[in-house]
């Protein structure tokens, strides 16, 4: 399959239906694909070249064809494994959006009490609104929400909702598309186009650009928070390696 196809494909499908194709799809992928140049650390299968991904400003050598994972997930999963306790504590986690990256591998574990919530996903247990959780207060020693915070338009109430379902002593990474370069979080309710918002927020989408404030934003609710740049501690062999974007912090989040 030709990248400019595939990118056709991954636009034109809706991603509940995207999801359920994929899993047909994935064997015939990592067998015409496989090689020796990139590596995916989740599966360990290595590849000759990695797909593009993109539904506004396309990116080439990002998408594993293994597990579907992109740069940000590489780059959690190798923080997960190499800087936590995540594989081996007992922790009940919330898993916002799951990815199919994540997925299976997270039910598998026998350390993990796994719940996964979401509106519209499939891979859903619990269809919830995330501004409006159905989980009691102080209930989950991890929570996962990675790339969501930027689709929902009241971000704080989110983050206050994650707050209060967060164990004391328990810890979240809320990944999210942020431009380092920006001192403040761009939104504006009034760019409606789907074209426009793939333009200036990086997906039809998204409803705001995350800039540096983030981090204060999370603070503001309560948490305690480590901007981590992970990828600081790799060599750049295994940067290129493994398809992860250099500098890309990871949010970790805390609950004293």
């Amino acid at each position: 399959m030709s990248k400019p196809i595939f990118k056709y494909i991954l636009n034109l499908i809706p991603r509940p239906l995207l999801i359920r194709l994929s899993y047909a799809i994935r064997p015939f992928l990592v067998f015409f694909l496989k090689g020796s140049n990139y590596i995916d650390p989740i599966d360990e299968k290595s590849f000759k070249t990695f797909l593009p991904y993109g539904y506004g400003k396309q990116r080439n050598n990002v998408l594993s064809p293994s597990t579907l994972s992109l740069e940000r997930h590489r780059l959690l999963w190798l923080y997960l494994k190499n800087d936590t306790d995540f594989f081996s504590a007992n922790y009940k986690l919330l898993h916002f959006a799951p990815e199919q990256a994540f997925y299976k591998r997270f039910r598998k574990m026998k350390n993990l009490d796994y719940v996964t919530t979401d509106l519209n996903s499939p891979l859903a247990d619990v269809k919830a609104d995330i501004c409006n959780l159905p989980f009691s207060e102080n209930e989950f020693d991890v929570i996962l929400c990675n790339h969501v915070l930027e689709h929902i338009p009241d971000d704080t109430k989110a983050m206050q909702e994650l707050y209060r379902v967060l164990k004391p002593g328990g810890f979240g990474v809320f990944q999210i598309p942020q431009d380092l370069n920006r001192e403040k979080t761009f939104e504006d309710d009034s760019i409606t186009d789907k074209k426009e918002r793939s333009k200036i927020f990086g997906q039809y989408d998204h409803v705001r650009v995350y800039g540096r404030d983030y981090f204060d934003k999370l603070r503001s609710v309560g948490f305690k928070v480590d901007d981590i740049d992970y990828t600081a501690t790799l060599s750049e062999k295994e940067i290129e390696t493994y398809c992860i974007a250099k500098g890309e912090i990871i949010p970790v989040v805390y609950k004293i």
